[in-house]
């Protein structure tokens, strides 16, 4: 669900264009100055923002409303009325990202279920499903290890939101600091061992959306556990 704070930093980028665009006049298309490619770049961003969280705006009226702010004139409605038109819109934000978490729910269970047939898938009490590629011969993880480990990360239609490959570096993380499934299943690897794994909703992110992954989205992970470290002294796992 989008909180306000995220609505508000769409906004804050909108100040910040409107900023950038003074001085400019509405017959200018050419971007042949840097202010006119920095203030096209921000429109970039703020464009993608809105569409990216699938809020409704009107870009005429966007654009209208920045060059009053630009030209010095007063706002065509009182505080009170932009006040109320952002809760609105909040609103439906709100409403429309329950709504799509609600069906991706629905698709999770539906894909889980028939998953959970396939040969050589295995399900544990919590609802975690994977299949082993490699067996592992090293040591067993607890919850308080921390571990390193590459891994791919993708949604059930294959796109893929995270990987320590594409990056050329294994990631290292506290194994009680991570989602519930990832917690769950290091515990039932060993060292070398690699397995991939259908995390259900509530051992993700459940109803939260994050960069790439709707709400209430089943991950698949292939994980390679490459070792077991021994938590420094002083922090906090």
């Amino acid at each position: 669900m989008i909180q306000n704070s995220r609505l508000a930093k769409v906004l804050s980028l909108s100040a910040a264009a409107t900023a950038m665009t003074l001085g400019l006049s509405a017959c200018e298309k050419k971007l042949d100055t840097d202010a006119k490619k920095a203030s096209y770049a921000i429109g970039q961003q703020i464009g993608k923002n809105l569409k990216d969280q699938n809020i409704d705006f009107d870009a005429d009226v966007l654009s209208a409303s920045m060059k009053d702010v630009q030209g010095g004139k007063p706002a065509k409605l009182k505080p009170e009325e932009m006040q109320q038109a952002l809760q609105n819109l909040q609103q439906s934000i709100n409403k429309k990202q329950n709504e799509a978490a609600e069906a991706n729910l629905v698709e999770a269970k539906k894909f889980l279920d028939q998953n959970k047939g396939q040969p050589n898938v295995k399900t544990t009490a919590s609802g975690l499903q994977y299949t082993v590629i490699t067996e592992g011969k090293g040591k067993t993880p607890t919850e308080k290890d921390t571990v390193k480990a590459h891994y791919k990360g993708t949604l059930t239609n294959g796109n893929q939101f995270d990987s320590s490959y594409d990056r050329g570096q294994p990631a290292e993380f506290p194994l009680n600091g991570v989602i519930k499934g990832w917690t769950e299943a290091l515990q039932l690897m060993k060292v070398g061992g690699k397995m991939k794994l259908f995390i259900p909703p509530e051992l993700g992110y459940g109803p939260s959306a994050r960069p790439g992954i709707p709400a209430n989205s089943v991950l698949v992970f292939e994980v390679e556990l490459l070792d077991v470290m021994t938590p420094k002294k002083g922090k906090d796992h």
